[in-house]
Order: structure tokens, then sequence, then C-alpha cells
């Protein structure tokens, strides 16, 4: 089980593949699903649940928009959800993965603007 973030740790979330039909799913992309509902964890803990998933508590919120412009100000390194990514691989091993997806080293990043 991961930690998602600092608001209702109380709540969870279920990430996994294929997406089947809980009762309360979002499809993500690719065959992965995001769900919230109960049953997806009892049909996990009997065994007929996804075989591939990530379980975590607790969510990071935005107010209504900030995602939005924090994607359009480039705040964010974004790249397509992979199944192979994201579950196939260690947690460790998921970052360097999705960077290499994007071409970028993460010796060619800095946290400052430049000024041309």
């Amino acid at each position: 089980m991961l930690f998602g973030g600092p608001v209702q740790t109380d709540r969870g979330f279920v990430l996994h593949a294929p997406v089947g039909e809980w009762g309360s799913t979002l499809p993500v992309r690719g065959g992965i699903g995001l769900t919230t509902s109960r049953d997806i964890l009892e049909a996990v803990s009997t065994g007929v649940g996804p075989h591939k998933l990530i379980i975590t508590l607790g969510y990071a919120g935005w107010s209504a928009g900030q995602l939005e412009h924090e994607l359009q100000q480039n705040a964010w390194l974004t790249v397509e959800a992979q199944a192979r990514v994201i579950f196939d691989l260690p947690a460790e091993e998921r970052l360097p993965a999705a960077m290499d997806l994007l071409g970028v080293s993460f010796a060619s990043l800095s946290d400052g603007a430049g000024h041309a």
C-alpha cells in the first residue's frame, strides 16, 4: 500500500489493470482503471480482482483550475500512462522509466528558469 497524499488519508484508491466493472471506476487509459469502491477490495481479497494493482490511501488536492494552470505553466512533466511502467517495475524504477519515455535526463533538469 502507498501513501497517495495528505488529504483524507482514510480514503483509498486502487489503480489497476484491467479496468473491469467495479462500482466506481474511472477508465484512465490503455486498459488502466482507477476505482474507489469497496467491491474491488473484496474481489482482490477472494482472488477474483484485477491481477495488477496499486492501492493508496489519501490523495493530493488542488483548487479549481490550479492543476490545469500548473500544466499550462509547464510545472509538470507528463507522459502517457503505460501499464508496463506502472505495474511491472519496482517503485524505485518507475520515475526513471517515465523520464526515459520522455527522452529527458535527470541531469538536464533545473529547478530554476533561465533567460535568453
